[in-house]
């Protein structure tokens, strides 16, 4: 899906992410399959999707946990001690890297907490969030908190080639 580029874009004094978005992304229940979870990221040409219970962003499956899916978990190593046995580089990473691995619906797959950015957020404060949470694509939301679509760096790489082109 491609972003959406306001015809009078340089006339547009900020652009904002619910202009950009693809708001045409269903989110996902927390049960729904793998295969679902895939199928909607190929068909729509998204690199995530929002996972949603109840109304409420709940988690974001992006193209990075499901290659995390396929890669190899790295079990962690016991070391001996006396009559004891300790478990090194254990942890919350390898939890997550087995839940992910054998994951079968998105609850199980899903990366929570979310990050979400409000509709009427600028470009300039979408890419502040992505680069300084590390985190894309961004599940768009209103102002009472309700899921209307995604943002991803494509689509902020789309509109600002588009705006430096028909700037210059």
């Amino acid at each position: 899906m491609d972003a959406k580029v306001p015809e009078n874009i340089e006339q547009t004094p900020e652009l904002t992410a619910g202009q950009i978005m693809n708001g045409d992304v269903p989110a996902m229940s927390p049960d729904a399959t793998i295969a679902d979870v895939l199928r909607t990221l190929v068909e729509f040409d998204v690199a995530g999707v929002a996972v949603v219970d109840g109304g409420e962003i709940i988690g974001i499956i992006t193209e990075s946990d499901i290659v995390a899916r396929q890669a190899d978990v790295d079990a962690p190593v016991s070391v001996p001690f006396f009559d004891a046995i300790f478990m090194v580089d254990a942890g919350r990473q390898y939890e997550d890297e087995v839940r992910k691995a054998l994951a079968t619906n998105a609850r199980q797959l899903m990366t929570a907490p979310v990050i979400s950015i409000r509709s009427r957020a600028t470009l300039e404060e979408i890419a502040t969030v992505m680069v300084d949470h590390d985190v894309h694509p961004l599940p768009v939301v209103d102002d009472e908190g309700h899921y209307l679509g995604i943002v991803s760096r494509r689509n902020l790489v789309r509109v600002l080639a588009e705006l430096e082109t028909r700037v210059s």
